[in-house]
């Protein structure tokens, strides 16, 4: 699942730009504030930028503002979506206007912690790891070989 550098790019510049639903929520999230679960914020994922993105539950968290209503918003993210799917990431859908409500924070926290746990147990894609007895595989020819079994 990789990501074009032009995604990297946008991806650190979003990091500075929160909105304040985003920010409030990191602060929550982060170094395991939530079930010990580790989130990234603004990650990179292909040609997307995930609000934030839990890797052992495989799961995007996004915080949908008005601009989502939009009906050009919403046809991008149905592409989005199915995009991700096909990579493997669930993505759950968070209304900004509850996470800046005290009385609905509980419950958002309450259900992001249920999806993450609902998370299938799916070995995250890669190759196969080789089989006794074979050595391991290369890619990248001969000049800068990189190992491709599951010590990479």
């Amino acid at each position: 699942m990789g990501a074009p550098e032009k995604t990297f790019h946008r991806a650190r510049q979003t990091r500075s730009r929160m909105s304040l639903p985003e920010v409030v929520l990191w602060r929550l999230l982060r170094r395991g504030g939530l079930a010990g679960l580790r989130f990234r914020r603004q990650h990179p994922a292909g040609p997307y930028i995930l609000d934030f993105y839990c890797a052992s539950a495989r799961l995007a968290v996004e915080v949908d503002g008005s601009t989502h209503d939009a009906a050009v918003q919403v046809q991008h993210d149905a592409r989005r979506q199915t995009w991700l799917a096909r990579e493997g990431i669930r993505v759950f859908r968070v209304v900004a206007a509850d996470v800046l409500h005290d009385e609905r924070l509980e419950g958002v926290l309450a259900a992001i912690e249920q999806a993450a746990a609902e998370a299938p147990s799916v070995p995250l894609r890669g190759p196969p790891p080789p089989q006794a007895g074979e050595a391991p595989r290369l890619r990248g020819g001969l000049r800068g070989a990189v190992r491709c079994d599951a010590a990479s």
